[in-house]
């Protein structure tokens, strides 16, 4: 099953203002790979989400672009990982699976263009593109039962919450 929409975004503050609603949403065992290139606000909308997640205002939530891993307390733990600096990885490699198996944590990779293409997952997919100077597209799209659940939930409120 799997299930897909977009989003546009007008500003950093807009991006961010979509992770927090996809932080406040996130379940325990969610997984979400970002894929865009450099500067299309992946990091932007992971600090939303984890401000979603309630994740303290004073935790600096930034990319792991050296220590490959952050992890940030807050309703859930949100395990922050960014694979830019490494290429064709499978979950094995980067400790993933020990990251999933706790179920009680909510995981989002950065650069997930960078897994072996056999690393396929249930979780959510967010394509971010630039389209301007400040503007972004968002690609959402959810692969699995439960994925597939959460995404049409983050949707609808993203549409009944964002300011046009």
């Amino acid at each position: 099953m799997t299930h897909s929409f977009l989003m546009s975004s007008r500003s950093v503050e807009e991006t961010r203002h979509i992770g927090r609603i996809i932080g406040e949403m996130a379940e325990a065992g969610t997984l979400i790979a970002l894929r865009g290139y450099l500067g299309c606000g992946k990091t932007a909308l992971v600090q939303g989400l984890a401000r979603g997640l309630e994740v303290p205002e004073k935790v600096y939530v930034t990319s792991p672009s050296y220590t490959l891993v952050n992890e940030y307390p807050g309703r859930l733990p949100l395990f922050h990982l960014d694979l830019y600096r490494l290429t064709d990885l499978d979950f094995d490699d980067i400790g993933l699976h020990d990251i999933l198996d706790t179920h009680s944590a909510v995981v989002v990779i950065e650069w997930a263009e960078r897994l072996a293409p056999d690393s396929l997952f249930e979780g959510l997919t967010l394509q971010m593109e630039i389209t301007g100077d400040n503007t972004r597209n968002i690609i959402f799209t959810a692969d699995g039962d439960q994925p597939v659940q959460l995404l049409t939930r983050i949707e609808h409120r993203l549409k009944e919450n964002l300011w046009h």
